[in-house]
């Protein structure tokens, strides 16, 4: 009988219905498994099952019977690749699972900073509006999307999503090619360039070691519309003290942010420093997680593992 042990369901929204693989298996269920239990809990494990919980090389070296890891997410920065494999485990990680929350999410953020939703509502909130001598104000821009041109990093199933969506808006869309890059495939324009001629740049892609840091100040200045920075896919891609120098100066018009480089965020975050600018706008890594979304994650998830049991694994790293 398979030993499972999931360590940390609590990433996971209480709306999930917990289905649990159709064969026989022991079932262990923690809330939360901090970094330096992950070890302790998955000694005895076959399968373990972890969205955020790290499984690094030594946890891994300390479970002789571990034989799958499933990630709960469709970035897996959080398993030691290498070290599973050299193993012989099996990591699967669920994908698809988020091609219309996380593009709505993209958009939502968009909607509100292109339009200035936050700062109208609060120039509502404070009274502006009842002291205003017409019917309206105008004490922030509002931008159509109509005719803008959106720049997308990251050119798999959520940035071609969000793709559509942008070209159902009537706005002209640039897929980036790679940072670095002297020729680009068919399809792709070149990166500074994106920077260069886009409205609102949005980032679909991994955290690696080649894109940790991507977008910096020298990025920045390239920018020469002074475009919007929404990013829902992960933190580290833009540079967070950057990116608060780049709008203290002006050269760019706002940012929507999901994802921050640390999380939850420390206090000493640049950017939880200019939350009240009507400008900025961040949200707790929720993007993911609609209750479609994550309950067709949840069953991806299950699905892997009883195919793995089955002696077909799925969606293999």
């Amino acid at each position: 009988m398979l030993n499972i042990v999931f360590l940390d369901r609590d990433t996971i929204g209480p709306s999930v219905d917990i289905v649990r693989p159709a064969f026989a298996h022991r079932w262990t269920e923690y809330g939360k498994t901090p970094p330096d239990m992950v070890a302790e809990r998955i000694r005895d494990a076959d399968i373990v099952i972890t969205n955020k919980a790290p499984v690094r090389a030594e946890a891994i070296a300390a479970a002789p019977q571990l034989k799958m890891i499933a990630v709960t997410a469709t970035g897996y920065d959080v398993i030691d690749i290498a070290a599973a494999r050299a193993a012989g485990i099996t990591v699967s990680n669920v994908r698809g699972y988020a091609v219309n929350t996380v593009p709505e999410h993209t958009f939502a953020l968009i909607f509100a900073l292109r339009r200035s939703i936050v700062g109208f509502r609060q120039d509502v909130i404070d009274g502006e509006w009842q002291r205003a001598n017409q019917f309206c104000f105008f004490n922030h821009p509002i931008r159509d999307l109509a005719g803008s041109t959106l720049g997308i990093f990251g050119s798999g199933s959520l940035g071609s999503s969000v793709a559509r969506i942008a070209e159902a808006f009537g706005m002209k869309v640039l897929f980036a090619g790679r940072k670095g890059m002297s020729e680009e495939p068919a399809g792709r324009t070149a990166f500074d360039t994106v920077l260069a001629q886009a409205d609102i740049l949005t980032f679909h892609m991994p955290l690696t070691p080649e894109t940790r840091d991507m977008i910096g100040l020298a990025e920045f200045e390239k920018m020469a519309r002074r475009p919007l920075l929404i990013n829902t896919a992960r933190g580290g891609l833009v540079n967070e003290r950057d990116l608060v120098t780049a709008l203290d100066r002006g050269l760019i018009s706002g940012a929507g942010f999901d994802v921050l480089t640390k999380e939850p965020p420390a206090n000493d975050n640049p950017l939880l420093a200019v939350l009240d600018r009507p400008n900025v706008i961040v949200t707790p890594h929720v993007a993911w997680a609609s209750d479609e979304a994550m309950q067709s994650l949840w069953a991806q998830v299950i699905s892997h593992v009883e195919n793995f049991e089955k002696g077909t694994p799925t969606n293999v790293l």
